[in-house]
């Protein structure tokens, strides 16, 4: 039995609502709340959340004596088209070298590491 069941993925960040928005127009959902902590429901029932963190730094990636802390793997069915949205969303490449893979790899508008994934 297990000891705990997963509550949302929990992001810190300057802007709480405004990386929400950026998260439901990449996944979908309902961004829900104001202030220093908002949510995001996204289908199926799976939750992000958005902490405001005075002072916020963002990961660096690729740095291999800095820890990127986690990232988003997110599926997609067509990469170049997933990526044409996100970069229209605010998002930034962080692996500009390499198109030609299974996956990219962005920064969201806080600087969070994310991926896009050929599934």
């Amino acid at each position: 039995m297990p000891v705990a069941e997963l509550g949302p993925v929990v992001l810190d960040c300057p802007d709480p609502r405004a990386l929400a928005r950026f998260y439901a127009d990449v996944l979908g959902g309902t961004v829900e709340g104001e202030g220093d902590w908002v949510d995001l429901r996204l289908p199926g029932g799976r939750a992000l959340a958005f902490q405001a963190a005075p002072g916020f730094v963002p990961p660096k990636w690729p740095a291999p004596d800095d820890s990127q802390q986690f990232h988003l793997d997110l599926d997609v069915k067509d990469l170049d088209a997933a990526e044409k949205a996100v970069l229209e969303l605010g998002a930034r490449p962080l692996d500009a070298e390499d198109r030609t893979g299974t996956f990219r790899v962005y920064a969201d508008p806080a600087g969070h590491p994310f991926c896009l994934c050929a599934c």
